[in-house]
């Protein structure tokens, strides 16, 4: 198989190619990463809201209030219905493509919030989060395939973070929505419903959005992908687009009919669906979701009880999380995916590891007594706790918040890229409800103190993991990275035979 390189030695755009794109040099390519994100804000706005809405649920419904089970089945069966439609979203992005998938995807959402602000019982209520669990998993993995399908390869990283800056800005409007209906009469239900609305603007907006130009080449109508990049790429990259394109529709040809045991018959996919979907797990196994739930707690250790600190407490939370994430979209096209999560991970190491020695020394017997003001040291370690939940989402989120999603997007052939992007989004969503279900269980049995040990454990395991088993990416093409599997499972200046036959052999 013959590969097209792009100018410079190393397989990779050189600096002056880099020099020439930048995020703001298209602004059609923007319109298309923004409206795509808006599937990443429904996934935030869904994954925060749920936290307020539900002290006013158990308020309207005394069976809720009186049910730890109704209470946690509200909760979890939105990341339920997640896993079903990351799986199913592979299938629906491979058969029907990522803009009719989307459009699904708000359909179903936006049927899902109406339910929910209507529901005349908890158990309709229940219904509904499933259908919006179904929304927010199809759109957790399609969105960042789309635009990354649709971004020059200098600045994919970024753009597809853009997506992530999305999932943290709608936990931030989540929070705010929380805050602006507590006195208004139905406060759940707006909540809830008013999620319909950036699920019905995406739907209208996507309808004058192009497909995926890859898709449409290897999958549908090569003159309308080539409109669409002619409005992307200058006519020098163009021509490169094209001939990398054409290169991969002779491979897609040789591809189809691709069923999910053929992802662990070719050794290349394999190794590139591991490297993808352990980034994906760890992104969850090392607690994200479970620090930010235990932010409220962290305060009330430094000596701060007020519900109104809570809340403001989650929105500054949110606000260091988006901010962080703008960190990430400059960084991971300059400093590389793998290095950003490396210097990710080891600021979480360090950072659970003081939140651990905090909650530890808070509940040592005698610590403080030898101390005059004995409120003065428990609020000392209660503020260290808060300094290592700052260092937590600082670091958290501007490397493993982002570069699992960004490098999902780019690190499949077209094949098997929504087959393998639905696996490695629901391998996410596994782990999500998993740690939702177990951390606050562990906390009980062993102690908060030794849980965040446990988690900076697991982050160490994520450390060594992405040393050994994630390439670097940044620049490549696509047909690049698929080369880069290749030469890690079959050794360089080895031609594609070996590969096919395995895979046909299987």
């Amino acid at each position: 198989m013959t590969i097209i390189s792009m100018p410079g030695s190393s397989g990779m755009l050189d600096s002056r190619s880099i020099r020439e794109v930048s995020y703001f040099s298209n602004w059609y390519v923007i319109g298309l990463t923004l409206t795509a994100g808006i599937g990443g804000l429904l996934f935030g706005y869904d994954t925060g809201v749920i936290s307020g809405a539900l002290l006013y649920i158990r308020d309207d419904f005394q069976v809720v209030n009186d049910s730890e089970f109704l209470q946690e089945t509200i909760v979890s069966m939105a990341l339920l219905g997640a896993i079903f439609g990351a799986a199913s979203g592979g299938w629906t992005n491979d058969v029907y493509g990522r803009k009719k998938t989307t459009l699904l995807a708000d359909v179903v959402f936006a049927v899902g919030s109406i339910v929910m602000c209507a529901a005349p019982n908890p158990y309709v209520l229940i219904f509904g989060r499933f259908l919006v669990g179904l929304g927010v998993g199809v759109a957790s993995m399609t969105a960042p395939m789309y635009i990354a399908e649709a971004s020059p390869s200098e600045i994919r990283g970024g753009l597809v973070a853009t997506n992530v800056l999305m999932i943290t800005g709608g936990q931030f409007l989540s929070y705010l929505v929380n805050l602006g209906f507590t006195e208004i009469p139905g406060t759940w239900r707006w909540m809830l419903g008013v999620a319909a609305l950036p699920a019905i603007i995406q739907f209208f907006l996507m309808l004058f959005l192009p497909e995926s130009p890859r898709w449409l080449y290897l999958k549908k109508d090569k003159s309308e992908a080539i409109k669409v990049l002619e409005k992307i790429y200058g006519p020098v990259r163009l021509e490169e687009e094209i001939d990398q394109l054409s290169v991969a529709s002779e491979e897609e040809a040789r591809s189809n009919n691709i069923r999910f045991l053929d992802v662990f018959r070719t050794k290349e996919i394999r190794i590139a669906f591991l490297a993808g979907a352990g980034l994906q797990a760890f992104q969850q196994l090392t607690g994200i979701n479970t620090v930010m739930y235990y932010s409220p707690t962290i305060v009330q250790m430094a000596g701060f009880h007020s519900n109104k600190l809570a809340i403001l407490l989650s929105l500054i939370v949110a606000a260091l999380n988006a901010a962080g994430t703008v960190v990430g979209i400059y960084l991971i096209d300059r400093f590389g995916r793998r290095h950003l999560a490396l210097t990710s991970l080891s600021g979480v190491i360090i950072a659970l590891c003081i939140l651990s020695g905090a909650f530890y020394a808070q509940s040592l017997p005698g610590l403080c007594d030898s101390y005059i003001l004995h409120n003065s040291c428990k609020i000392g370690f209660g503020w260290l706790a808060v300094a290592g939940l700052a260092l937590y989402i600082t670091f958290f989120s501007p490397g493993m918040g982002c570069v699992p999603w960004a490098v999902n997007s780019e690190i499949y052939p077209e094949a098997y890229r929504g087959l393998c992007g639905g696996m490695s989004a629901t391998v996410n969503w596994i782990s999500n409800l998993i740690m939702s279900l177990t951390f606050l269980s562990v906390a009980t049995a062993v102690g908060t103190g030794t849980t965040f040990l446990i988690l900076a454990g697991l982050a160490v395991a994520g450390f060594a993991f992405v040393a050994i088993f994630v390439p670097e990416t940044k620049g490549m093409s696509f047909e690049q990275v698929e080369r880069l599997w290749k030469e890690r499972a079959w050794g360089k200046g080895s031609d594609t035979q070996g590969f096919l036959e395995e895979g046909n052999e299987s």
